[in-house]
């Protein structure tokens, strides 16, 4: 074994994250861990990681039949350990070879840093692993996927013989996956190991030689991949029999709320029309999915409905018959409409302050009178919301940062939710977290427009889009490629109309 977890044993005041959790990893072995988020997984990579140093917490820690007692990152590193965080860790000023070769940088006479070897040595990285990169490229010019394969190349060249790779996909396009976990098995071959943390099960099944399973900071089950399957991984990560894992309960479609008319945008910095001719209608109680590729304009269209991107051309968007052109995401918000972003920890949260402080930023002046906060009704409320979501926290006063993804989704959901409005947008709302928290989000939608609310739905996910959506549209290149009912819905169809090629 390279490394071995031994009855790991973790306390936080009021909390046990883990409870005598044992793990262990072979040598060019992919060892998937799943678990619902709260399960603990995030905690295990800051003990390896030696985020939270030896002595901070009980059991034992092996690394090549050696004890390891790490007592920083360096420590970790050193011994052959490197993390990949879902959150990126690069300088988006500096270049792709800069950025994986930073604080390591080749070297003449000792203090001069050696840059045609460094950009030398950055290209051959990038060829060994067939990544398609100028390692000359400011990272800031990279998207997204691009930027997670540079951090694996960064952990790739410390010689790294384990790595922690944390939800690497979240952000990748389809074929960036692909090659991302062709990488994984070429590593495998070469004989290093990776610990695979992920949410999307057909990637760990595709990938994994065994699977670990986490509930509620424990060990459940390890086993080999190919002797279980997707149905009981999920019933061991939640605990349960989950017989439907996209529990829509459809409701009767009630006035239209929202009108759309043959709606074109351009970018305000390039003048470039990214949103072409887009008519559609949203009903009180109907959820409306929309879905398409990357770049497609999904998020783009969103965020110009709330008044957060864009110049309208041409065409119209009315709620409930009064136009929101020209209008700010405040003013949108007040006439009942309101996003819950994508990017919910660059744009939905402030991490370093309470849930308490995020819940209530929307919704002010519902609670101010007289030009201040009425303390006790914002309280209130707040618990209200905190308790009806169910997150799992100790109140109110705990900060959002520390957090798993489904929490802090959660508190992004209860932001939007307290400015009570009639029509919700919701981009990604699972984007990175576990089956059960994306269960308890999809309840959330259930009781949104059982309550007459209305809903649109963004999603990457084509099962989440037509297991959750009463009407589906497709963008390609920024124009609807096709339109569908649930009924009518397939994974081939949508495909095929966001991609252009629909009947």
């Amino acid at each position: 074994m390279i490394l071995r977890a031994e009855n790991i044993t973790k306390r936080f005041p009021g909390v046990t994250a883990l409870k005598e959790v044992s793990f262990d990893l072979k040598a060019g072995e992919i060892h998937a861990l799943c678990g619902e988020n709260g399960a603990g997984k995030s905690t295990l990579i800051k003990l390896l990681s030696g985020i939270h140093p030896h002595g901070s917490y009980e059991g034992r820690f092996e690394v090549n039949g050696t004890e390891a007692k790490f007592e920083t990152i360096k420590d970790a590193e050193k011994a052959g350990l490197a993390v990949i965080y879902q959150e990126l860790a690069l300088v988006e000023e500096m270049t792709v070879a800069e950025n994986i070769f930073l604080g390591r940088e080749p070297r003449r006479w000792g203090a001069f840093i050696d840059w045609p070897r460094m950009y030398r040595e950055a290209q051959a990285l990038l060829d060994r692993f067939k990544v398609s990169l100028d390692p000359a490229a400011p990272v800031r010019t990279l998207g997204v996927g691009q930027k997670q394969l540079v951090e694996i190349i960064k952990a790739l060249a410390k010689d790294s013989k384990v790595l922690i790779l944390d939800e690497p996909t979240a952000a990748l396009a389809e074929h960036e996956v692909l090659i991302l976990l062709e990488i994984l098995r070429d590593l495998r071959k070469r004989g290093i190991a990776s610990i695979y943390i992920s949410h999307k099960l057909d990637e760990v099944f595709g990938v994994a030689d065994r699977i670990t399973v986490l509930r509620d900071g424990t060990t459940v089950c390890t086993q080999p991949a190919d002797e279980t399957n997707k149905a009981e991984v999920i019933r061991q990560m939640v605990g349960r029999e989950i017989g439907d894992l996209f529990p829509r309960r459809s409701t009767q479609p009630g006035e239209v709320i929202l009108r759309v008319d043959s709606l074109t945008v351009a970018d305000v910095e390039t003048g470039a029309t990214k949103l072409r001719d887009i008519s559609f209608e949203l009903r009180a109680g109907e959820v409306l999915g929309i879905g398409g590729l990357m770049g497609a304009g999904r998020t783009e269209l969103l965020m110009h409905l709330f008044g957060a991107w864009g110049r309208g051309v041409s065409g119209s968007a009315q709620l409930r018959g009064q136009s929101l052109g020209g209008l700010t995401p405040e003013m949108i918000i007040q006439k009942g409409l309101v996003l819950a972003s994508e990017d919910r920890r660059r744009y939905g949260l402030h991490l370093e302050h309470e849930i308490g402080f995020n819940l209530s930023l929307s919704s002010l002046a519902s609670i101010t009178r007289g030009g201040f906060i009425q303390r006790n009704a914002e309280i209130r409320r707040n618990q209200d919301v905190f308790s009806s979501l169910r997150v799992k926290a100790t109140g109110l006063e705990a900060i959002v940062g520390k957090l798993s993804g489904g929490n802090q989704q959660k508190v992004v959901l209860g932001k939007a939710l307290l400015t009570e409005p009639s029509v919700i947008l919701l981009d990604e709302p699972t984007r990175g977290i576990d089956v059960g928290a994306k269960l308890e989000i999809y309840e959330i939608i259930n009781r949104l427009t059982a309550a007459g609310k209305a809903v649109i739905l963004v999603s990457s996910e084509l099962p989440e889009l037509i297991g959750m959506s009463d009407r589906i549209l497709m963008l390609n290149e920024g124009r609807i490629g096709g339109s569908f009912t649930r009924d009518e819905a397939t994974q081939e169809k949508l495909m095929a109309a966001a991609m252009g090629h629909a009947g």
